[in-house]
Parts: C-alpha cells; sequence; structure tokens
C-alpha cells in the first residue's frame, strides 16, 4: 500500500502568526494532530504538531501569545504519495515523528503514524485469517 492510499487530504495550513491557541483550536476543530505552516519569509512549509503545542504549555508558556513560528518545525521530512507504507513508517521511526507531509511540488496530504496503523491492522487481519482459517 502506498502513502497517497493512507494520507489524509485533510490539510490545515496556518501561518507564522497565529497564536499557539489559534493553532489547536483550529487543529481540534478539523481532528487533526498536526498543521502546516506556511511561512515564505523563512523559507516555505514547516509543520506544527499537537506535541509541539503540549511542550509549550508544559513549559509554561501563554499559547494565547506565544507564536506558531516560535515552535515550528522546518527541518521536515517530506514523503512522495509514490512512498510504500513501510518507507514512510522508517522516515518516522528514523527521525522520531508521527507525521510527514505529502509532498507533490506542493502539500497533498498528511500521513500520521495512526494512518499507517489503520492501513495495516485489516491487511493483518485478513493475513491472519486466511493462514488460520475456523474449521466447524
Amino acid at each position: 500500500m502506498l502513502v497517497r492510499d493512507a494520507m489524509s487530504t485533510v490539510v490545515l495550513t496556518i501561518g507564522p502568526a497565529h497564536t499557539l491557541r489559534q493553532a489547536a483550536a483550529l487543529m481540534s476543530a478539523r481532528r487533526v494532530g498536526a498543521a502546516i505552516v506556511h511561512d515564505p519569509d523563512a523559507g516555505g512549509i514547516g509543520i506544527l504538531t499537537e506535541r509541539d503545542v503540549l511542550n509549550s504549555v508544559g513549559l509554561g508558556q501563554d499559547p494565547d501569545t506565544e507564536p506558531v513560528h516560535a515552535h515550528t518545525t522546518t527541518d521536515v521530512v517530506f514523503a512522495a504519495p509514490a512512498w510504500t507504507l513501510e518507507e514512510a513508517a522508517r522516515a518516522m521511526t528514523h527521525g522520531g515523528f508521527r507525521h510527514l507531509i505529502v509532498l507533490d511540488r506542493e502539500p497533498v496530504g498528511i500521513v500520521s503514524v495512526r494512518d499507517i496503523i489503520r492501513c495495516w491492522v485489516p491487511a493483518r487481519q485478513q493475513t491472519l485469517a486466511m493462514a488460520n482459517p475456523i474449521r466447524h
């Protein structure tokens, strides 16, 4: 299975001047765990994840005044739609992150660990069922 089959095409794009509270509210409303941060002044595309917001709040920073750009990951690893889910999982494991922006000249989606698991679990269950048929 490929990244294009698993990725979410519900992509939230925010600006670097949004506050963390604004970003969190938008992420919550869209039910996504990450937002693409588009910052043409800083070189393009970054990512803000729910973990970034959590870390900031945990440090006692004020989400009403803390800007997104201060918490954006800018050295992003991008996935291609034609990557296999194994390639995406390997990149996530190697980099220690849970989301990949899917790029096809421009962002076309985000693939998360949850997306990969959602695809793999039914396939695994089908494989197990075929390997261990129930006999009456």
